[in-house]
């Protein structure tokens, strides 16, 4: 377990995603009822899902619209046992960590 600094609570506003590169990964982080983090690469055309629409725990991919749950990384259509990769998440000090 390895927690890393990536922004403070305050760069990434209600609703909205921000992506950040840590350790050679693309992550988004979404603010969305607390802090979500999953790899911010869609496997329809590696898209990034970080400036997505959420609609509760689901984020829409811009490019194509497939759709991601930011709890679990589970694909929700179009392919079977597809899964994003997540990232446990802890705010400290109004600092957003994620455990890479």
């Amino acid at each position: 377990m390895v927690w890393k600094k990536i922004a403070s609570q305050s760069d990434i506003a209600s609703g909205k995603g921000k992506a950040f590169e840590v350790d050679g990964n693309r992550i988004a982080v979404f603010n969305q009822n607390g802090y979500h983090a999953i790899d911010d690469v869609c496997v329809h055309q590696d898209g990034s899902l970080a400036p997505g629409s959420l609609d509760g725990d689901i984020v829409e991919c811009p490019l194509h619209f497939w759709h991601y749950n930011i709890r679990t990384g589970e694909l929700k259509d179009y392919l079977k046992d597809i899964k994003l990769r997540t990232y446990p998440v802890k705010i400290q000090e109004s600092d957003i960590y994620i455990d890479v």
